[in-house]
């Protein structure tokens, strides 16, 4: 196994839901290629203990809400394993202030100062990306080795054994791959791409999602997430 993945400690619902996943030839595959990237110096975010931070943080009994990303951000000390989210010192990526401006709108939250969304998480919005590793400097580097297999097998998961989730689908990378929820078990929201090229062209700024998020959330006897961020 990689060094990458052997460090990977899974929350236990998450590793029983998906324990084939593991066992198959594709993850076998993937652990060659993360094997063979360490061996030629190249260095991956996040840090293989990060990778599945995601599951970590939101038990699959505990999730409420999913945000589908694609990649780990690729610039050093950003990715540590939730989409759109990036350590507590850095400075927040334009889709991330896209975000807060949206949150700021809809729900009148003021923009945090960070972009640590560790509190959003904790809530049970799993902060999923499709590919759950990049090289350094270098975006789309991991794409098409096996992590969009093992995140489809993620989201039919969710699919199938939870009921009254909310997938916040952004852009079409993301709707392409939430095709297949079943949007009478589920609220499924989409809209454009936070990201500045996307959303500025329309289709971001008003969705809506998070006060939709809640209504949902709350006609359904669950708590609401909050979407404000701790200083």
């Amino acid at each position: 196994m990689s060094e990458s993945l052997q460090r990977v400690r899974l929350e236990s619902g998450w590793k029983h839901a998906l324990a084939n996943e593991f066992l198959a030839p594709y993850m076998h595959e993937l652990r060659g290629f993360l094997d063979a990237e360490k061996k030629a110096g190249k260095e991956v975010y996040p840090p293989g203990s990060e990778m599945f931070g995601a599951f970590n943080t939101t038990p699959l009994s505990k999730v409420k809400v999913v945000i589908l990303g694609q990649d780990p951000y690729h610039g050093p000390h950003q990715a540590h394993g939730l989409c759109f989210s990036v350590r507590r010192g850095v400075q927040p990526p334009p889709s991330l202030i896209n975000i807060y401006k949206e949150i700021q709108a809809d729900l009148g939250i003021a923009a945090s100062r960070h972009g640590e969304l560790t509190h959003w998480a904790e809530q049970g919005v799993l902060l999923l990306n499709s590919v759950l590793s990049v090289q350094a400097g270098l975006a789309a580097s991991h794409q098409g080795r096996g992590w969009e297999t093992f995140t489809d097998a993620v989201i039919r998961v969710l699919n199938d054994e939870r009921e009254h989730l909310v997938f916040l689908l952004w852009g079409n990378y993301a709707q392409r791959k939430g095709r297949f929820i079943d949007t009478k078990k589920h609220l499924v929201l989409k809209a454009a791409h936070p990201s500045p090229l996307a959303a500025n062209r329309g289709g971001w700024f008003g969705c809506r999602h998070f006060s939709q998020t809640n209504h949902y959330l709350e006609a359904h006897g669950l708590a609401p997430i909050d979407w404000s961020l701790p200083a």
